[in-house]
């Protein structure tokens, strides 16, 4: 890396959104099934800042916490939290940041608000199928539980990502 300003950058951004996305974690209300935390806000930010390189760091929180290291929400580890009933919306997390990252390479704020809504729409699909699956709830009591509660909280997030991510170079 050394010499290449590119590789460095990402390397440190990676570690940095790593940092974020786990302290967003321990910002925790509780909710049945699934809590409320920041970790949404920064992997959407990661995707702003580090565009199609997001998939990095989100991944390797996710590898991480699987891995045993207490980055999961109130540092809760291990690989069966994803096999748990917040399990979708993590692995909803990486396909997020991949959306988003693409929709910052364009110059269009319309694009980009658009892949901040894709990406919190896919981190919902994934909560929901896996709610569905893991808790055997229909769609209905899925969606209830695990997307109605935390809409308006997520509508923060989404305008405090694009107006950082606006103000950054």
């Amino acid at each position: 890396m050394f010499g290449d300003l590119h590789k460095s950058r990402v390397a440190a951004h990676t570690a940095a959104f790593i940092g974020l996305i786990s302290l967003g974690a321990w910002v925790s209300i509780p909710f049945i099934p699934v809590p409320l935390t920041l970790q949404t806000l920064f992997v959407l930010l990661a995707g702003a800042v580090m565009k199609r390189y997001a998939i990095i760091p989100v991944s390797l929180y996710i590898v991480l916490g699987a891995l045993g290291l207490p980055v999961f929400h109130t540092g809760v580890t291990g690989f069966g939290i994803l096999l748990g009933p917040t399990g979708g919306y993590l692995i909803g997390f990486t396909c997020a940041a991949f959306v988003v990252g693409h929709a910052y390479e364009h110059e269009s704020a319309a694009i980009r608000i658009a892949g901040l809504f894709a990406g919190t729409g896919i981190i919902y699909v994934f909560g929901v199928a896996w709610l569905m699956y893991s808790l055997g709830k229909g769609l209905v009591p899925a969606v209830v539980s695990g997307v109605l509660p935390f809409i308006p909280g997520d509508l923060i997030k989404l305008y405090t990502t694009y107006m950082i991510a606006k103000r950054l170079p």
